[in-house]
């Protein structure tokens, strides 16, 4: 079965590991998908990543973080840009996520990056998804 959004399939999987509080995930490997992960652990939102290699195209293990308490770090991903509307911004229009609480995840013509280093950068890109 083929898949018409692949990034807002893993961004699904990992919501429902929070909300049932599972330790980890597992999402199918891809180049955009290890960038997103990457992002999302350099921003502490998740504990680790390691790719897990099969015959196929490999899958991503997401290790999900908590507070002592049991709270998740990440309270909220949402897909931004979607296949049948993608959205696109330039330098001056970069998103502040919950007032610079929380990261928006933008693909760039120098990769994919926070919405903090695009407007560092001065480039703007396709908004891929918010976290917080």
């Amino acid at each position: 079965m083929s898949l018409t959004d692949p990034i807002a399939n893993m961004l699904t999987v990992i919501r429902n590991g929070v909300m049932s509080k599972k330790t980890k995930v597992d999402v199918p490997f891809s180049k955009l998908s290890q960038e997103i992960v990457n992002i999302l652990k350099r921003e502490r939102f998740i504990k680790d990543f390691k790719l897990i290699e099969d015959k196929r195209q490999g899958i991503l293990r997401v290790y999900l973080k908590y507070t002592q308490a049991g709270d998740s770090a990440i309270k909220g991903i949402k897909r931004i840009s979607r296949p049948g509307l993608r959205r696109y911004v330039d330098r001056y229009e970069i998103p502040n996520v919950i007032g610079g609480i929380g990261t928006a995840i933008i693909t760039t013509s120098r990769g994919v990056v926070t919405g903090v280093q695009a407007k560092e950068m001065q480039t703007g890109g396709e908004v891929i998804c918010h976290v917080w």
